[in-house]
């Protein structure tokens, strides 16, 4: 029976602290560089309004700006689980965001990708039901494509904002 040992926890993180690895929020991160500085382009629609709020809750809403976030956001439905009588009783909402980070200086992209993944929800209940679990699961969805964006992100090295 293997049983967890302190010893080996603190070897192996001085072993992932030689190799590089440091903590993204770090004192000289490049992510640190992202916080309060990056304004993410207005939203056009709910689904717009619901990734850029992700977003700031994420990055901080920036006051003077060094990037601009542009973001472009695809959704489908494709039907999943489907009666005797034709009739769908459960979706997958897939979302799929191609995003590109600029300085506001110049404009250069600095980052650009698509990130994409779903959801889904059931059509079992009533017209409110349904409607309300479209919604939650088109909320979920934008949390998860904004997770996604802001950890690839992240992996940039910028310079700090000041």
């Amino acid at each position: 029976m293997w049983l967890p040992d302190r010893r080996a926890f603190l070897l192996g993180a001085l072993a992932l602290s030689g190799c590089g690895f440091s903590p993204v929020y770090g004192p000289e991160s490049g992510a640190r560089g992202l916080l309060n500085a990056v304004e993410v382009d207005p939203p056009r629609d709910r689904e717009g309004y619901l990734l850029v709020r992700h977003l700031e809750e994420r990055l901080g809403r920036a006051s003077q700006p060094t990037y601009a976030l542009s973001i472009a956001i695809k959704l489908d439905e494709e039907r999943m689980a489907i009666t005797a009588e034709n009739v769908a009783t459960r979706y997958n909402l897939l979302g799929k965001a191609t995003y590109a980070l600029r300085a506001r200086e110049g404009g250069k992209v600095l980052s650009s990708g698509v990130v994409q993944s779903f959801t889904g929800y059931s059509t079992t209940g009533s017209t409110a039901a349904t409607r309300a679990a479209e919604q939650d699961a088109t909320e979920r969805l934008m949390v998860i494509l904004g997770d996604q964006i802001v950890t690839r992100l992240m992996a940039l090295e910028l310079e700090p904002a000041t």
